[in-house]
C-alpha cells in the first residue's frame, strides 16, 4: 500500500512536531475514519500511514519518547513484519491494552485525540489509564501527512426495491415510531451501512463495501435529514429515498443539531464518533444512549433479502467450483495473487459480480498460519505439491454479500495424519454448528463452544471469532449478532445471517479454515420456549476429501457431509462446464467408512 512519498521512518518525528504545536504529548491513532467504519478510504489510512501496519483493526499511541502499535490475535504476525521494530513496540491489545501501556509510559503527559475518529466507548476504555486526554481541534497526522489523498466523490446511487425488499419510507417509519416509543424525538445514523440501508443507496466511497460517506438524522415522525454534497447524487436516488428525507450540506451539520435544542436525541456510543455528543450537548439537546436503530433491522433480512442471498450464494457456488477444478489443472506453479486474480475473474463471468467483498486471503503453507494474510505480488509463495492451500474470499452482487472459505491439499500424495487430523477437527466443528437446532433467545456465545469442542478434545483452538454477520449487498462484517468466545447480548433471530468458520493455524506451517454462510430460519420443532430455530446453509462449495479422516466422523457428520456434497452436485453441477461437473461428481462422491 502506498499511501506517501514521506519515508515512513520520518513519520513520527512528523506527529510529533504536529503534536507539539497542538499542545499535547503525545497522541492517539485509531484504525477507523470519521464513520468509525471497518473499511476506510486511503485519505483516512492515518494508522497505515504513521506506523506501516495495514491491518483491518488496530490502533496506535505515539509519545515523546515511546510509540506502540496494538491488534489482535488476527494480526500479531503481521504487525510483526509490517512495523518498523526500531520506532514502534507491538502488543496484542487483549492482553496489553492500550489503558495499560499508557498507565505506564503516559503519567503526567497530555495525550491528544482526534475526537471525530473516537466512540465514546473506545474513549471510556483509554481513560482507565488515568492520564490526561485531550480532544484536538485539528488532527496532527493529516497536518504531517502532506501528501494525503483526496476525499472519495463518487456517485451515489439507488438501491432499487428489487433488492432491497422495503421502501426507505417504511424503514423509517418502523423506525421513527420506535423512537417515539423510547421516549426519543430523533437519532444520528453515522455508520454509512445504517445510512445505506436506511435510506435505499450504494456508493463507493470505501474499497470492497459499497456506501456513501454521509450522516443524517433521523426523526421520531420518520423523516431524515441527510448531509451530503448534493452534486454527488445520482438520477434516482432521491426517488428511492421517498418524501421526507432532506439533503443538506455536510457542513450544516453542527448548525442543523441546534434545532434539536430542548429535544433528546439517540446517539449509538459504539457507533457514533464522540464529536456528535459534546456537539450536542452543547446546542442543547439531551443525549441518550441507544444502539442505533438500524442495526438490527438490517441484520433481520427481509425475504427478498434472503432470496437475494441464496441467488448470490449460487453465483459464488459456480465460481468456487470452476476455481477449484482449475487447481487441478493449472494451479501448481502458480503465485497467490495470480490465483486471487483468477478466482475474481471466474466470479466476474457473472454480470451481477461487482467486486470482492474483502480483500482475499489466499495463502499457501506456512501464510495460511496468518488468519489475515495478505498476499502482495513479489512477496508471495507459489502453489506447490505437498502444500496446504487457504482461500478465503467473497464476492458483492447487488442482491447478496458472500464470504466463503476453503482449505485443499495440493498434489497427488497422501497428506500427514497430522493435518489430516486437525483438518477433519475444524470440520467437526463446522458441521456441529451447522446442525444445532437451539431455542429462541439463544446468543451467539452460547453456541461458539460448537465448533471448538472437538479441537480442544486435543489441546488446540484459534483465535479469533468463529461466526460473523453480513449484509446485504454490504459490509461483509455485519453485527449486532456474532458467534465468538467473547459475550454479546445480542440473540440470533430468523432472518440473520452468520458465518461458520472453525480453524486451526500452526504457525510456520500451514493454516486450515472452513467456513460457510447460513441463514438463521424458523425449525419445525416446538419446545417449551417456542419454535426453535436453525440454520440454513446458503454456501455450497466441496470439502476436500482429501483431508479428511472418515474415522474421525460419527454417524451423523458423515450423513451430515454426505448430504452436503450431494446438495452441492444437485445445485451447482447445472451450471458448470462438462469436465467441472465430471471433477464435481468425483470430489462429492459419498465418503464411507
Amino acid at each position: 500500500m502506498t499511501l506517501s512519498s514521506i519515508p515512513l521512518n520520518e513519520r513520527p518525528a512528523l506527529v510529533r512536531k504536529a503534536c507539539k504545536a497542538l499542545g499535547v504529548d503525545g497522541f492517539i491513532i485509531p484504525r477507523g475514519d470519521e464513520y468509525l467504519g471497518e473499511y476506510v478510504a486511503p485519505c483516512a489510512e492515518r494508522l497505515a500511514w504513521l506506523t506501516g501496519f495495514t491491518g483491518s483493526a488496530g490502533l496506535a499511541a505515539i509519545l515523546p519518547e515511546a510509540a506502540a502499535v496494538f491488534s489482535d490475535g488476527r494480526y500479531t504476525v503481521q504487525m510483526e513484519e509490517q512495523v518498523p521494530h526500531d520506532l514502534w513496540e507491538r502488543r496484542h491489545v487483549a492482553l496489553e491494552p492500550l489503558s495499560d501501556w499508557l498507565a505506564e509510559h503516559a503519567k503526567g503527559l497530555k495525550i491528544g485525540y482526534d475526537p471525530r475518529l473516537v466512540s465514546r466507548s473506545m474513549l471510556a476504555s483509554w481513560q482507565a489509564a488515568g492520564v490526561e486526554l485531550v480532544p484536538l481541534p485539528r488532527n496532527p497526522i493529516d497536518q504531517a501527512w502532506t501528501d494525503r489523498p483526496a476525499a472519495p466523490a463518487g456517485p451515489v446511487v439507488p438501491q432499487k426495491l428489487e433488492f432491497s425488499g422495503e421502501s426507505s419510507a417504511d424503514k423509517r417509519r418502523r423506525l421513527g415510531d420506535a423512537l417515539r416509543k423510547a421516549g426519543q424525538d430523533a437519532a444520528v445514523i453515522a455508520d454509512c451501512t445504517s445510512l445505506a440501508w436506511l435510506l435505499n443507496i450504494r456508493g463507493s466511497d470505501v474499497p470492497l463495501t459499497p456506501v456513501a460517506h454521509g450522516y443524517a438524522i433521523l426523526h421520531a415522525d420518520g423523516t431524515a435529514e441527510w448531509f451530503v454534497s448534493s452534486d454527488r447524487l445520482s438520477e434516482g436516488v432521491l426517488e428511492v429515498c421517498g418524501p421526507g428525507v432532506t439533503v443538506c450540506s455536510p457542513t450544516d451539520l453542527a448548525k442543523r443539531f441546534e434545532a434539536l435544542k430542548g429535544r433528546t436525541v439517540r446517539v449509538d456510543p459504539v457507533t457514533t464518533a464522540v464529536w456528535f455528543d459534546t456537539t450536542l450537548v452543547t446546542a442543547g439537546a439531551t443525549v441518550v444512549d441507544g444502539t442505533d436503530p438500524c442495526t438490527l433491522p438490517k441484520a433481520i433480512k427481509n425475504t427478498t433479502e434472503q432470496d437475494g442471498a441464496r441467488k448470490a450464494h449460487a453465483l459464488d457456488g459456480v465460481a468456487m467450483a470452476r476455481f477449484l477444478h482449475s487447481l487441478t489443472v493449472s494451479g501448481i506453479g502458480q503465485h497467490e495473487t495470480d490465483l486471487v486474480t483468477r478466482l475474481d475473474g471466474l466470479r466476474a463471468r457473472s454480470a451481477d459480480y461487482r467486486e470482492q467483498s474483502f480483500d482475499a486471503i489466499s495463502a499457501i503453507g506456512p501464510n495460511g498460519a496468518f488468519p489475515h494474510y495478505r498476499a502482495q505480488v513479489g512477496h508471495d509463495r507459489v502453489l506447490e505439491a505437498g502444500s496446504v492451500y487457504l482461500i478465503d474470499s467473497g464476492g458483492q452482487y447487488p442482491f447478496g454479500t458472500t464470504d466463503i472459505t476453503r482449505t485443499l491439499w495440493v498434489g497427488d500424495q497422501e497428506p500427514p495424519a497430522h493435518i489430516r487430523e486437525a483438518f477433519t477437527r475444524v470440520l467437526k466443528g463446522n458441521i456441529a454448528l451447522s446442525r444445532i437446532r437451539f431455542p429462541p433467545g439463544t446468543t451467539g456465545h452460547r453456541l461458539d463452544v460448537l465448533a471448538r469442542a472437538a479441537l480442544w478434545q486435543i489441546g488446540m483452538d484459534y483465535d479469533h471469532g468463529t461466526g460473523h454477520g453480513i449484509g446485504s449487498y454490504l459490509s461483509v462484517h455485519e453485527g449486532p449478532q456474532n458467534i465468538s468466545p467473547a459475550p454479546r447480548p445480542v440473540a440470533l433471530e430468523a432472518g440473520m445471517i452468520v458465518s461458520n468458520e472453525p480453524g486451526y493455524y500452526e504457525p510456520g506451517q500451514y493454516g486450515i479454515r472452513i467456513e460457510n454462510l447460513m441463514l438463521v430460519r424458523p425449525s419445525s420443532f416446538k419446545g417449551s420456549k417456542g419454535t426453535f430455530l436453525e440454520f440454513e446453509i446458503l454456501s455450497y462449495t466441496p470439502i476436500d476429501y482429501r483431508l479428511i479422516d472418515v474415522a474421525l466422523l460419527n454417524d451423523a457428520e458423515l450423513n451430515w457431509l454426505n448430504a452436503y456434497h450431494a446438495e452441492v452436485q444437485t445445485r451447482v453441477s447445472p451450471h458448470v462446464e462438462p469436465d467441472v461437473a465430471a471433477w464435481l461428481s468425483e470430489v462429492c462422491k459419498p465418503l464411507v467408512r
